[in-house]
């Protein structure tokens, strides 16, 4: 898995979120989202990344809709 095709970037607070595309060694798309926080001064940036593949990407945006529209 290696190349960037497209990339976004969310700052909220101390939280930044990256949503970058990439692409497999076959050249197939994926998406990584991926969450940096700022742990204090002194203390390494904590990261945590989960990635969705094309065939799950559907059902992925519907949760996240849905759970969006309940903060509404």
């Amino acid at each position: 898995m290696t190349d960037y095709t497209d990339s976004r970037t969310v700052k909220a607070g101390s939280r930044t979120y990256f949503f970058d595309v990439k692409q497999t060694k076959e050249g197939k798309p994926y998406l990584v989202i991926s969450e940096s926080r700022f742990m204090g001064e002194g203390q390494d940036r904590e990261r945590s990344t989960i990635m969705i593949f094309p065939d799950h990407a559907p059902d992925f945006l519907n949760a996240t809709q849905e759970m969006v529209n309940k903060l509404k």
